[in-house]
């Protein structure tokens, strides 16, 4: 289960620029991949810049990049009380929501997974990283009080997603593994957990992700209410595994860098056979990618991991 979109403009004619601006051409690189590897799961491509834009963050494109926030929505904190909280659907959110629709339609895809930014990782885009980490200390009342707009929209965001007729989301909260466990909690789990207790469980999935968490983040994470988490690099997946019940699906974590862009297929198979071997014990551990894989990952990387997982029974 890698989260992998973005290599599959190496299949089309496409570039990343119309991967995120529209659904059709998104759906035809997710389409190519599919067919190529026959994967049961199926997500819509990783960006989370789209949130911020429909906020008024500036975001920087680029044909073969993911685009970027440019800077915040917010430069004077004072104003955080008059920030518009958008509707689901508006600006690029539109060509995602579509995206999954489309991909209910595609053969032997059990599983369809929207995607969306966690509410404490959207707060630091819109008024900044730094200063939203400040924030927790300084001034929590006026972060909680943007938490609530940004857990607000979020709520709505992910509810459209199930309308489109997705299985669920994966919520990626990267910015929230900076900060310490206890800050961990207060500013990101509890305002997941209020979307999670949102919806309805056992029909609609609520993957959390967090590709910068550690073991010592552990407990605050499982405070969400997720019913599924999907970790980086960072996070020591073995140890994990022998702190959370057998109830509790745990997914991960090859690095997109140093193995699926950096690494030879042959260092990929190693790598894939390497976790596959520590994590044998627990049938609740998912294979994946730690985090996006990136547009230049070679085709070759990719169907390495796939022969892997398959030559380990998996496939």
């Amino acid at each position: 289960m890698p989260l992998a979109v973005y290599p599959g403009v190496r299949l089309t004619s496409r570039r990343v620029r119309d991967v995120v601006t529209d659904a059709k051409a998104q759906v035809e690189v997710i389409s190519a991949l599919h067919q190529r590897y026959s994967t049961p799961v199926v997500f819509t491509a990783m960006d989370l810049s789209v949130e911020a834009e429909a906020f008024g963050c500036p975001v920087t494109f680029a044909d073969d990049e993911v685009p970027t926030v440019a800077g915040p929505a917010v430069t004077d904190l004072a104003r955080v009380h008059e920030l518009r909280v958008p509707e689901p659907g508006e600006k690029r959110m539109r060509v995602y929501l579509e995206a999954a629709a489309l991909l209910r339609d595609l053969p032997d895809a059990k599983f369809v997974f929207g995607g969306c930014i966690g509410p404490f990782t959207l707060a630091a885009r819109l008024v900044g990283l730094s200063e939203a980490c400040q924030l927790t200390v300084t001034e929590p009342e006026l972060l909680h009080r943007l938490l609530e707009k940004t857990t607000a929209f979020l709520g709505a965001y992910v509810r459209a997603f199930e309308q489109a007729g997705a299985n669920g989301v994966i919520m990626a909260e990267p910015s929230a593994g900076l900060l310490s466990p206890a800050a961990f909690g207060t500013f990101s789990s509890a305002y997941v957990r209020k979307i999670a207790e949102s919806l309805e469980r056992g029909k609609f999935v609520l993957i959390f992700h967090c590709c910068s968490a550690r073991v010592v983040h552990l407990a605050s994470i499982l405070e969400t209410g997720a019913e599924v988490f999907h970790f980086g690099a960072p996070m020591d997946i073995v140890q994990a595994l022998t702190k959370v019940p057998g109830s509790v699906v745990l997914c991960g974590n090859l690095d997109p860098a140093s193995v699926f862009v950096q690494g030879t297929p042959a260092e990929v198979e190693a790598k894939v056979k390497q976790l596959l071997e520590a994590t044998r014990a627990w049938r609740n551990f998912v294979i994946s990618s730690g985090c996006d894989v990136p547009a230049a990952t070679p085709l070759a990387n990719l169907d390495a991991f796939y022969r892997a997982v398959g030559l380990a029974g998996m496939g």
